[in-house]
């Protein structure tokens, strides 16, 4: 007779008998796990935790503190410092720049008008040492016997004018100037006015005296043929300023005068030719 399939049904019955007792584990070690259905991922065991070793990384143990890195922050300040210190000094170029551009505009400035000044001088000079030589040699002026025979020199580029002879009565006048003789007239200008009239020198001296009372003229002296004579500087009766001297000739008075300052040096080297019979 075959008993093995009332073996097997009641082997199988001891088995769920023992599962139902016992809370469902098998009797014998883990069981394998069921297959995953269909659209179900399968179920991954959790890994049991692993002891921390010392010196693992992400571990402190009482060692000093994980370094953090700085190189990024370091190399942004680093590229700012550098921005800014060519910022800087590109505008202090741009500012020394136009101040040395400035400067020699100045400076060239003040070179060209130097020379201008130098170059006007030079030519100023020449002209005046040109225009002095052509003065040589000087012609002697000379008046009439009955006026004291009075004689100088005068430069040789200046014209003489006596508009009436005076030999015979009156007053003697003789007007000289550069080139050409201007229209005689109070308020022209001559290089020089000569004039030898019959009035007493005191008398002509006083209205003098009485301009440098007044602030309009000053008296200083000079030498004349031997003589101290007195010479007056400052405002003329024509409103010119200029130069007069006065001295006695004989019985006479000579006046000897410049309308313009420009002619003081010649006045004064005629004053120092002058010769007269006393």
């Amino acid at each position: 007779m075959d008993n093995s399939g009332q073996y097997g049904q009641s082997y199988g019955q001891n088995v769920n008998n023992f599962s139902t007792n016992s809370g469902g584990n098998p009797p014998y070690g883990p069981q394998p796990q069921p297959y995953p259905q269909a659209g179900q991922l399968p179920q991954i065991p959790p890994r049991p935790a692993q002891p921390i070793r010392p010196g693992q990384p992400g571990t402190n143990n009482g060692q000093q503190p994980e370094k953090k890195d700085h190189s990024g922050l370091v190399k942004t300040i680093a590229l700012v410092f550098t921005s800014l210190l060519t910022i800087v000094f590109l505008g202090l170029f741009v500012f020394m720049y136009i101040n040395w551009n400035e400067a020699k505009t100045d400076v060239d400035g003040k070179v060209n008008l130097a020379v201008a000044e130098a170059e006007n001088k030079l030519r100023t000079t020449l002209e005046d040492e040109f225009a002095e030589k052509e003065k040589y040699p000087y012609t002697t002026f000379a008046g009439p016997t009955d006026f004291g025979s009075l004689t100088f020199e005068f430069p040789k580029t200046w014209s003489v004018y006596v508009p009436e002879d005076a030999s015979h009565a009156g007053d003697f006048h003789a007007y000289l100037n550069p080139g050409q003789v201007n229209v005689v007239e109070d308020r022209t200008v001559m290089a020089l006015r000569v004039s030898i009239v019959n009035t007493l020198t005191d008398e002509i001296k006083e209205d003098f005296n009485d301009k440098v009372e007044d602030g309009e003229m000053t008296v200083s002296t000079t030498v004349v043929n031997g003589t101290n004579v007195d010479v007056y500087t400052g405002l003329l009766d024509s409103d010119l300023r200029g130069i007069v001297c006065v001295f006695k000739i004989r019985d006479k008075t000579a006046l000897i005068q410049t309308d313009a300052m420009l002619f003081s040096d010649d006045f004064y080297r005629v004053l120092g030719t002058i010769r007269f019979n006393a």
